[in-house]
């Protein structure tokens, strides 16, 4: 009897679950979905019908002028460059650092463990941060968006924790072999770091994209613009290159291009990331659990 009321139970909880994880897959996706279609519709179909799937309502127009326009196609790539080589180096600099710290007899263990923590909840904060990229020389330099947040604490801990997980087995037997540690760090430790390493370079990487106040604050080049800062002055400012909406156009028609121009960009700055969540889904379970497993 307990059993079968257990199993009652049990089925209660899950169709409740399922329920759930199906409410917020629609509250995912139908702004999506939203976004993706409305980037394909005419803008005056869209102020008058909303969402229609009639084809004489779709265009291509949004897309041909996001494309068009020579500042989306630098920002884009800008921002290719800022994310891929802040992520390879903020995943380099945690694995230098965090392959040392998970050594229980590294002298001053303690002290460099608890200077890192600290920097953690205290900061310098936004002036002092700018006069130091301004005295090293990489104000309005690429350098000024890479290297400032390239180290990350928390990508240490995550690493430093994943390694200690390791078999010291492998170690023991690599120091048996004749290998030193940099030898043991390129064959061993980085091999099977690869889960964790491609979770953080995700997220380093889609942090980076997602960024732009440091390139707001840095920055005055427009060619050294990331796309985020180029979205930012259509989607907020709801400014729109000038290219993208034509010179003989009257104002209501520009604010209803404005309006296709935004989703356009939107769906085009998001597709990298989307293109990019399944081929590191795999590693998300080894590299995170494990990750956080063990202090």
């Amino acid at each position: 009897m307990n059993s079968a009321m257990q199993t009652d139970f049990d089925r209660r909880v899950l169709i409740i679950n399922r329920i759930l994880i199906a409410l917020i897959v629609l509250i995912t996706f139908v702004p999506l979905i939203y976004i993706l279609a409305a980037s394909f519709m005419n803008p005056t179909a869209l102020l008058n019908k909303g969402i229609s799937f009639d084809p004489r309502d779709w265009t291509l127009d949004g897309y041909k002028r996001v494309l068009s326009d020579a500042s989306i196609l630098r920002g884009f790539i800008n921002s290719i460059f800022y994310s891929l080589t802040f992520s390879i180096l903020t995943v380099a600099v945690s694995m230098l650092t965090a392959y040392p710290l998970s050594k229980k007899d590294l002298l001053g263990r303690k002290w460099i463990n608890l200077f890192l923590i600290i920097t953690m909840f205290f900061g310098g904060g936004l002036v002092p941060t700018y006069l130091l990229v301004k005295q090293l020389g990489m104000l309005n330099t690429v350098w000024a968006i890479i290297i400032p947040g390239a180290v990350n604490v928390w990508n240490i801990i995550l690493i430093r924790t994943y390694v200690q997980t390791l078999p010291d087995e492998l170690m023991e037997a690599a120091v048996i072999d004749g290998a030193n540690e940099f030898q043991i760090f390129i064959k061993i430790i980085v091999p099977l770091a690869k889960p964790i390493m491609f979770v953080l370079f995700l997220y380093a990487f889609v942090g980076q994209w997602n960024s732009y106040f440091d390139a707001m604050i840095y920055l005055k080049d427009p060619r050294l613009e990331p796309l985020q800062l180029v979205l930012r002055k259509i989607l907020i400012q709801n400014q729109p290159n000038q290219e993208m909406i034509g010179t003989n156009t009257a104002m209501m028609d520009i604010q209803r291009l404005a309006e296709m121009i935004k989703y356009a960009t939107i769906v085009i700055s998001s597709l990298p990331l989307l293109i990019m969540y399944p081929f590191f889904q795999k590693y998300f379970d080894k590299g995170i659990l494990v990750g956080s497993l063990k202090g």
